[in-house]
């Protein structure tokens, strides 16, 4: 847990641009050490979310909080926080030690302590050897390492990273993401993450903020979010790529039954959900479908249209009686045209009124 402060406090925080609100009273609470992401689509709110707590912003309305002090109306520099951005923004004139001591310098701290955390802060991000090359002079990966390490070295309250991994190839994104988080694991550094992709979150946070058109969604941990999604857009979001058009037939308790063309099928009520009611909707992943072999309940008959080899498993698309698509991934061998059962568990059905 950091020491570095007790609390980072965000309040009803908004901004407008013009008629178009981007950010719709943001409350959270962040506790030192958490890594909290923000994540959403383009568009959702997430980057101007980061803009505000890091000042390149002014708000509209709220207040932003840090151990007990009002800092909104401060500029960025007087607010201690590192920045990774997407893009680096590393000076492509000075040396790896010198991007990594830039910011040291520009608040006078003493050229031996200088030297001594821009050392440590190289060891941190494996770039010892590196430290005397230029940004020109390495790959993708090891500079987001610096910008990182430039980030760090200041020791800030509060680190803001703005979808560092977006512009690296996919082997480098999972290399850097265990390097993050093995520095947030040592260092304890308190870290607000923008991201669009969930797998990233889900590997990386304490808790994740999922935002659509400015407005909080949903805030919980990782297992939450993914688990027990609040609302359709969530669900989807978090990888419920099944949204199926269904009628209620019947609700008893925390298990709502309806007919998807024409089949019964039994999930679980997220809410809104009422006996004959028209237009809700069942998430299902993908991943939680399996050929089924025998009879059973919650089984469903389709037909192969697009099939993808992934490896040990297939993605495949498939076609519902009733024109509708579904998606599914199976270690079966399915072909198109090919017809199938699928079964698929209650637990893993969720049910949302419309």
């Amino acid at each position: 847990m950091s020491d570095r402060f007790a609390e980072l406090h965000v309040d009803g925080v908004r901004r407008v641009f013009g008629e178009h609100v981007a950010l719709q009273g943001l409350d959270l609470t962040i506790g030192g050490g958490e890594f909290v992401a923000l994540l959403g689509p383009s568009g959702c709110g997430k980057s101007t979310a980061l803009n505000c707590l890091a000042g390149l912003l002014p708000l509209s309305g709220g207040r932003i909080v840090l151990d007990g002090r009002r800092i909104d109306q401060l500029p960025p520099e007087k607010r201690g926080f590192g920045m990774v951005f997407q893009n680096y923004a590393l000076f492509p004139h000075l040396s790896v030690r010198r991007n990594i001591a830039f910011g040291l310098a520009m608040r006078k701290v003493a050229k031996a302590e200088q030297a001594r955390r821009v050392d440590e802060a190289l060891r941190m991000v494996r770039l010892t050897d590196q430290a005397d090359k230029y940004p020109a002079q390495l790959s993708g990966g090891q500079q987001q390492r610096v910008a990182i390490a430039r980030a760090i070295v200041l020791e800030p309250p509060l680190v803001l990273m703005d979808e560092p991994l977006s512009n690296l190839d996919a082997s480098l994104r999972l290399e850097m993401r265990s390097e993050i988080r093995r520095l947030h694991q040592s260092l304890g550094l308190t870290t607000v993450y923008v991201t669009h992709d969930q797998e990233e979150a889900l590997a990386l946070a304490d808790r994740l903020v999922v935002l659509r058109d400015g407005a909080v969604q949903q805030v919980g941990s990782p297992e939450e979010v993914y688990a027990h999604p609040r609302n359709q857009y969530v669900a989807g979001f978090m990888g419920y790529r099944n949204l199926l058009s269904v009628s209620v037939t019947s609700v008893a308790g925390e298990h709502a039954t309806v007919s998807l063309g024409g089949v019964p099928l039994t999930g679980v009520n997220r809410g809104g959900v009422t006996p004959g009611a028209g237009g809700a909707v069942v998430a299902i992943r993908p991943e939680d479908f399996t050929v089924a072999i025998a009879a059973a309940d919650n089984v469903l008959r389709v037909e192969a249209e697009i099939v993808e080899y992934h490896g040990r498993e297939q993605a495949v698309e498939a076609r519902l009686p009733d024109g509708q698509p579904l998606h599914l991934r199976t270690t079966s061998r399915l072909a198109p045209g090919d017809v199938v059962r699928l079964r698929v568990p209650v637990e893993r059905v969720l049910v949302f009124g419309a």
